[in-house]
């Protein structure tokens, strides 16, 4: 495992342990001193070097990388690349917690890990939802220049207008790295096709649309009704009765982005993505890092339709899940 310090932190450059946090943690992580011998080296106790290198590690100050040597990854983590060629990142999780606690475990497995996927001058693709919005409440903050995140489809809905809570995600995840966030205020699903249509010829809506296509990282989940944690899109007023009945008739195991597939991977000639403000997947496939996070083994039948269409390049999910879809 390295360890590097790192000049970019997102820490209150006013705030007077930066200095202190820094040393430590060059003395803990490069110099192999023991917490004891660093406070003795200080002046401090060795409880208040633990607190400073904890410190040093939330804030920002350090990034923590794994390096796996070539074939040397977890058997169920070379499964997934040989039979689906995608990277996976393998969550141990007790088998007996609740799913809620298991996505907390998975959702900030992801949170560390994406600040090793982003930089400066990137720009970061973001599907709100239940996942995502756990997610960012475990982010490991870092530095970026020149970055942006931006939402990836409308929150907006006949009865809530939902832009709240995607704004919410989205400016948090921008945040934590220092990127500016771009919103995305349109509907989930539009009425008509043709209002899509006219919509996306205006400008201030166009360069939300061309910020989207220049993405180097799109980041979600797949949404799938039912489970003991229910995807966003399901339960929050997105669907009527007569469009959920639609989607059955059409083989629809789940969506991305509030765009739907099979359980094949295939997504054309369904008519809801005719109305879905998500990008189109034949587009998001061109994405060179398409990040999707998934707990629990309720989405597995999705998680699989996404995999067999080429979705997915990094896969973030719990060891029972990844067994159960491996076995």
């Amino acid at each position: 495992m390295q360890t590097p310090t790192s000049d970019s932190a997102t820490s209150d450059p006013a705030d007077p342990r930066i200095a202190d946090a820094v040393q430590a943690a060059r003395l803990y992580y490069f110099q192999d001193q023991t917490m004891a011998a660093i406070g003795r080296d200080m002046g401090v106790s060795r409880s208040t070097v633990s607190r400073l290198i904890t410190y040093a590690r939330t804030s920002g100050l350090v990034e923590i990388k794994i390096s796996t040597p070539h074939g040397q990854a977890p058997r169920i983590e070379r499964e997934f690349s040989e039979r689906y060629g995608v990277r996976a990142h393998v969550v141990t999780v007790p088998e007996l917690v609740g799913d809620l606690e298991r996505l907390e475990k998975v959702a900030t497995f992801a949170g560390r890990l994406l600040a090793s996927f982003f930089d400066s001058d990137m720009v970061m693709g973001i599907a709100w939802g239940t996942t995502l919005s756990e997610v960012s409440k475990h982010l490991a903050p870092k530095r970026t220049y020149n970055s942006y995140v931006v939402q990836l489809n409308g929150a907006a809905n006949t009865r809530t207008t939902g832009i709240s809570y995607a704004s919410d995600i989205i400016r948090t995840i921008a945040d934590a790295y220092g990127a500016l966030p771009q919103g995305f205020p349109v509907p989930a699903f539009f009425d008509y096709p043709e209002t899509r249509e006219q919509l996306w010829r205006e400008r201030s809506i166009k360069r939300v649309l061309d910020m989207q296509k220049r993405m180097d990282l799109a980041v979600f989940s797949i949404g799938v009704p039912g489970g003991n944690v229910p995807s966003h899109v399901y339960t929050a007023g997105y669907l009527e009765p007569d469009e959920a009945e639609a989607l059955r008739r059409d083989g629809v195991v789940g969506d991305i982005a509030t765009v739907f597939f099979r359980s094949d991977g295939s997504y054309r000639g369904i008519e809801l993505n005719e109305r879905a403000s998500g990008p189109r997947l034949d587009l998001f496939e061109k994405v060179a890092r398409r990040v999707c996070i998934v707990a629990g083994t309720a989405k597995l039948p999705a998680l699989e339709g996404a995999l067999r269409g080429g979705l997915i390049t990094d896969l973030i999910i719990d060891d029972v899940s990844a067994t159960a879809l491996v076995s």
